[in-house]
């Protein structure tokens, strides 16, 4: 045999017989998850009654929803009086995320208006507004900052 016949006979050979995969190696018995060296804060009690006190509102939350293009802000109102401001019609809420620096808004519908509760509020009832997150700018675990107006509502953790 020449040097070219056994060259292809070769490489014919190495593609029938692949060469065998190593075996996996095995997971260590006993992984360590990571935590983080930050330990989360609890709100001081002067914190706790300050939103209430102000603007008559409690329970603010900012969610995520299962598509991830919207956020949801949701309140319930303690003081209706007070709570007037978040249901204005003419104030535009605004959705901050310091992260990113985007800033969302409340999706408009044609036929529907804005998704937002508007008008009189009651106590002891929750409302909520929804913003858009195009792109997915915003994402759980983030803090933001909801804005109506002169209501600042600073540091919302996205559940």
């Amino acid at each position: 045999m020449n040097i070219r016949t056994s060259l292809v006979l070769g490489c014919v050979l190495c593609q029938a017989c692949p060469a065998q995969a190593p075996a996996p190696a095995t997971p260590p018995a006993t992984q360590v998850k990571k935590t983080s060296p930050y330990h989360g804060m609890k709100l001081s009690e002067k914190a706790r009654n300050y939103y209430p006190a102000a603007w008559g509102v409690d329970h603010l939350r900012a969610t995520y929803t299962s598509s991830g293009n919207l956020i949801r802000f949701s309140y319930r109102v303690v003081e209706p009086k007070l709570a007037k401001a978040l249901g204005d019609h003419e104030a535009t809420p605004v959705l901050y995320a310091p992260r990113s620096n985007a800033m969302l808004q409340i999706p408009t519908m044609e036929k529907i208006g804005q998704l937002r509760q508007t008008g009189g509020s009651e106590a002891d009832k929750e409302y909520w507004m929804v913003f858009s997150n195009k792109g997915n700018l915003v994402r759980p675990g983030e803090r933001v900052n909801v804005i109506i107006g002169k209501f600042h509502a600073d540091g919302l953790l996205v559940e």
